[in-house]
């Protein structure tokens, strides 16, 4: 297996005057989550079909595999696509679905064994109409995997789902990345990439503004912790008497912090001071926030 399944390098894609992908470049190693992020319109879905071969480019390299989608048809025996939106005939049930996509790609597998790795099995003989939006993802995921494929592309795997039906494809997900898949996920939802991805890459207007693991996008761009703490009019005078700046915000005073131990030294100080308080907590910004002040700069 390539230890650099997916290389992109300063891609292009053009559309009329209107420029959709603006010269990006990044690589997704073996075994490798690596989220693509951006508001619609971006740019993202571009990038990965064009990664698919469906779409062709204007410029640039785009290597999967070692091959260019756009000219191998040898591709799509090695990845395997979710696309956004996934549907199939509604009256086809799980099972009767594997069994076609096994016939199209040549495979002989156990339709009950594969749709038992998706969380499926119990649903296998229910037509597809009758399936819950988790379901026919996981069904859909289930087929991007009749392949035995090295690199999986899941745009929006979850969109629309219920936390529990989303929790259950990011189960998926990360055992599919435990056995060394390489995979390129798109997500409308920050803490899915947070929680999954190994790197990040964040698009607007058709360029990346930023790329790097979520941790390290945080730190890059975080700004000071938050302290909350909740409580009445002596509070916010307190704060005032011992010089400290803060913000009132639905029944909080919050203050900009310049490490933790600060609120633990400004709550020990409330107490002295016999103020009463209702509730307080410390807030740090995750890679929602960072996606926000990322892209609106």
């Amino acid at each position: 297996m390539n230890e650099q399944p997916v290389i992109v390098k300063n891609l292009v894609k053009k559309y009329g005057d209107y420029v959709a992908v603006n010269g990006i470049s990044f690589e997704i190693k073996k075994g490798q989550v690596f989220s693509l992020l951006g508001p619609n319109g971006a740019g993202k879905t571009t990038t990965v079909e064009i990664l698919e071969g469906l779409r062709k480019r204007d410029a640039g390299q785009v290597e999967v595999l070692g091959m260019d989608p756009e000219v191998s048809k040898e591709i799509y025996n090695k990845i395997g696509i979710l696309p956004q939106d996934f549907t199939f005939v509604q009256n086809s049930t799980p099972k009767e679905a594997i069994e076609f996509y096994c016939k199209l790609f040549g495979r002989k597998l156990d339709p009950l064994e594969l749709l038992k790795t998706v969380e499926l099995e119990d649903r296998a003989n229910v037509p597809f109409s009758k399936l819950s939006g988790g379901q026919k993802q996981k069904l859909g995921l289930a087929l991007s995997l009749i392949n035995d494929p090295e690199v999986l592309f899941l745009d929006e795997p979850t969109a629309g789902l219920d936390p529990k039906s989303r929790r259950n494809i990011w189960q998926i997900i990360e055992n599919l990345k435990k056995e060394d898949r390489s995979i390129l996920l798109t997500s409308h939802y920050l803490e899915e990439a947070e929680l999954l991805a190994d790197n990040v890459a964040i698009m607007n207007r058709g360029k990346i503004v930023d790329i790097g693991s979520p941790k390290e996008l945080i730190l890059r761009h975080r700004g000071k912790d938050l302290l909350y703490i909740k409580g009445g009019k002596f509070l916010g005078e307190a704060l005032e008497n011992l010089g400290i700046q803060f913000k009132n915000e639905d029944g909080y005073f919050i203050l900009g912090l310049n490490d933790s131990k600060e609120a633990i030294e400004i709550l020990k100080r409330i107490d002295e001071m016999g103020i009463p308080f209702d509730d307080f907590m410390i807030r740090r910004e995750n890679l929602e926030d960072i996606f926000l002040k990322v892209t609106e700069e």
